[in-house]
């Protein structure tokens, strides 16, 4: 780090290095290479004029960047991908004169770009597979743990803790469908030539059409893809980019719900995120245990998500055949996108795998609130004992009233089950009053849906993506 200079937060404190790998200049340039590489093998092979000793030597010198020589011609000339033709030209003279053959500067600009967001969403999957499979365990455990559901943040019928987590797998469910489609419907640029028509590759040929998509297919293939954009101007879509940044944002806003839930329970004291034996929550408030990742998640998630923006708007300038306004947003906002995507996926495993969960505070919760959900229970079953309906419920809503206020008012623990026994209009003994406040009568089938849920749809995905649920690491 220099402090004497800006560096991006990413690089300092949140993105991982594999990721700031994929997105670093160097990484980018060796693609760029690469795909002359490609091109130059190709159009050999099709019966250019191109010899076996320039293709060795472009080859052997694929990752030999001079990266100052870069600078100085880019300098000279205001153009990158003609200073890197020459920073590769010099590294390999042989194949100086057939370096860049019918290309535009897109050809290595916007096909590097689609294999980066490619190569970044298969990073992701793997890191999503990882908290999923946190999270499936956690939700196991707990499936069958009443607790208050909440509505409107006010208490409602009891839920599990485990169902509860099973929401947030399934937001992470639907996250990875979109980012899997996003990746399988992305497509090279190919070799279109400068508005798209592939005119000079035509010229190249001598008229041959089909050599001319054969060029393009063969250089789609060598890189993992199967299919090229049928038709483009200069560059390829820029939907494409607001394809792939919308997922990003589909799950930035996924991991904010989940994020949200663990501090809104940790206000309540009924799940905390993981909290380390020296971390300090609070430089004046010693005792605070504020949820600082849950927190960095939200940050980081509202900002991926702003950034989706920026590739509508994107697409809808791209003038005609090309325009160079994108270049310098697209430079920023697809590889923020990608690095706030992996934060969160970072902190996303780092809190799913520690989430601590305060089962007393949760029970307390419980009594303070059930005698009041379990009054339509205890109507029905006075009711069944010979009571009158309507009596009993006003009985139960005059009792429910002083209930609550001595709650409000004297902060008295809720009394209203006291109240209710104490009544000898009430048909039931206090044993049968108890009977019906067993929590788990109130949680309906959450344990069985949670079960049903992770064996049928994250399971597979998991067995997919080859996540050890032991560990939570992805098998490469």
């Amino acid at each position: 780090m220099n402090p004497e200079s800006y560096e991006s937060p990413f690089k300092q404190r949140y993105a991982s290095e594999e990721m700031l790998k994929l997105f670093s200049p160097r990484n980018k340039f060796i693609l760029w290479r690469k795909l002359w590489i490609a091109l130059a093998e190709v159009e050999r092979q099709l019966g250019l004029p191109i010899t076996e000793e320039q293709i060795i030597q472009m080859k052997e010198n694929a990752e030999n960047i001079d990266f100052a020589y870069a600078a100085e011609m880019e300098e000279r000339f205001r153009h990158d991908v003609m200073a890197h033709v020459h920073a590769f030209g010099k590294a390999a003279p042989l194949a100086k004169p057939i370096i860049h053959l019918g290309a535009t500067s897109c050809f290595v600009g916007d096909n590097a770009d689609i294999i980066i967001m490619r190569d970044g969403i298969k990073m992701l999957q793997k890191k999503i597979g990882a908290f999923m499979a946190n999270l499936r365990d956690f939700a196991l455990k707990y499936k069958d743990l009443p607790t208050l559901g909440f509505t409107h943040f006010q208490p409602a019928q009891l839920t599990t803790v485990g169902k509860r987590a099973s929401l947030w797998l399934f937001d992470i469910y639907m996250d990875l469908e979109a980012l899997t489609a996003a990746q399988e419907r992305l497509m090279l640029l190919g070799s279109k030539g400068a508005t798209g028509t592939q005119a000079s590759f035509l010229e190249l040929f001598k008229g041959d059409h089909n050599k001319v998509k054969t060029l393009e297919r063969s250089i789609a293939q060598k890189f993992g893809f199967n299919k090229v954009q049928p038709v483009s101007g200069q560059t390829y879509s820029r939907k494409q980019d607001a394809m792939v940044l919308a997922a990003l944002a589909q799950f930035s806003s996924s991991a904010n719900k989940f994020a949200t839930d663990i501090r809104l329970s940790a206000h309540l004291k009924e799940v905390e995120e993981p909290f380390e034996r020296d971390q300090i929550g609070s430089s004046a408030m010693a005792y605070k245990r504020n949820p600082m990742r849950s927190e960095r998640i939200c940050s980081i998630a509202r900002f991926v998500i702003n950034l989706a923006s920026n590739a509508y708007y994107t697409h809808a300038n791209q003038w005609f055949e090309r325009t160079l306004d994108d270049s310098a947003n697209r430079r920023l906002s697809i590889s923020e996108a990608f690095l706030g995507g992996d934060c969160l996926a970072e902190l996303y495993k780092s809190v799913s795998k520690g989430l601590i969960v305060n089962e007393k505070v949760i029970e307390r919760h419980i009594r303070e609130e059930l005698p009041f959900m379990a009054t339509e229970n205890i109507i029905m079953q006075s009711v069944v004992k010979g009571g009158d309906r309507q009596q009993i419920h006003e009985i139960i809503r005059q009792h429910s009233l002083e209930a609550a206020r001595r709650v409000k008012e004297c902060g008295e623990v809720n009394p209203l089950i006291s109240l209710l026994e104490n009544d000898s209009k009430i048909p039931l003994t206090k044993e049968e009053i108890k009977a019906v406040l067993t929590p788990e009568k109130f949680a309906g089938r959450a344990k069985e849906q949670t079960e049903e849920f992770i064996k049928e749809y994250i399971d597979p995905v998991l067995e997919k993506l080859e996540v050890s649920e032991r560990d939570g690491r992805i098998r490469v």
